[in-house]
């Protein structure tokens, strides 16, 4: 799905719950969302501006009706969310989602290092992400393109299992790579990491490479409604997507271009503060 030209790897800066009725329908392969969680960023003007939980789940509802009709028939919607204590609002919108539209996937995010805020319970050390499909054709998806590489020892070992009469077969496959569970273990951007740009709910650019890779294929549009820093749209111009970022921040805007325009010059930008 190649979507509007004239939209193509462009930044639309405003509100996402009235832009994306503004799109074309049906123009997106896939939607990958990282929206405010709602009262977890404590010094954040735009993860706080929601009175209280329903209106949060009203809110999330509205922009994930607006997402869908802007996905293509069995393309997929990734929306990122989060388990805690002031996070445990994310336990009624997957419920809200899963009985509002056709439930793909939940992927556990293991970010390799925990919070050490909590004090009385356990660390808590990953987020979610659901995946909604829109129905009315097969989903799309390349479960080859996101495999994981065995080690050396891992690969000699299966290459000698007597169970597999082809040999060369078997070797073929152990050298592609075994493929992905939904359980993803990928490091979070730690505070000194090259790759921060000064967001602070930046996500790695090999989490969201593997939600392009996986469920978009080169030349269709990707919408990302809640760019932030722009990584979407940086994994987008890597692997020769179209992509299309709403950001209702114009600081925002502004620094995903900027990480942008680097990237399409194979530049690693890390902000004014690199």
């Amino acid at each position: 799905m190649n979507g509007s030209t004239a939209l193509r790897r462009k930044i639309l800066c405003g509100d996402a719950l009235q832009v994306l009725w503004t799109l074309p329908r049906d123009s997106a392969r896939l939607v990958v969302a990282d929206p405010p969680y709602g009262k977890v960023l404590c010094g954040e003007a735009w993860d706080n501006q929601w009175a209280d939980t329903e209106a949060y789940l009203a809110w999330s509802a509205r922009w994930m009706v607006g997402a869908l009709q802007v996905l293509c028939p069995g393309g997929l919607l990734y929306c990122f969310g989060q388990v805690g204590k002031r996070e445990h609002v994310w336990l009624h919108l997957l419920s809200q989602a899963a009985r509002g539209w056709t439930f793909h996937d939940l992927i556990i995010w293991d970010r390799c290092v925990g919070y050490n805020e909590r004090r009385d319970s356990f660390t808590p050390a990953y987020e979610m992400i659901l995946v909604l499909r829109k129905d009315g054709a097969p989903p799309f998806f390349n479960k080859d393109a996101v495999r994981e590489p065995y080690d050396a020892a891992t690969a000699a070992r299966y290459a000698r299992d007597r169970r597999y009469k082809n040999a060369a077969a078997r070797w073929t496959h152990l050298c592609r790579g075994k493929y992905a569970t939904n359980l993803w273990r990928i490091p979070s951007l730690k505070g000194q990491s090259k790759e921060r740009v000064g967001h602070p709910s930046q996500k790695p650019l090999a989490l969201i490479e593997r939600i392009v890779l996986s469920s978009s294929a080169p030349g269709d549009l990707v919408l990302d409604p809640f760019l932030g820093s722009g990584t979407t749209a940086v994994a987008c111009e890597k692997y020769g997507r179209n992509w299309l970022g709403i950001e209702a921040s114009p600081e925002y805007c502004l620094l995903a271009q900027a990480r942008i325009e680097a990237a399409r010059k194979g530049v690693c930008w890390a902000g004014e503060a690199a």
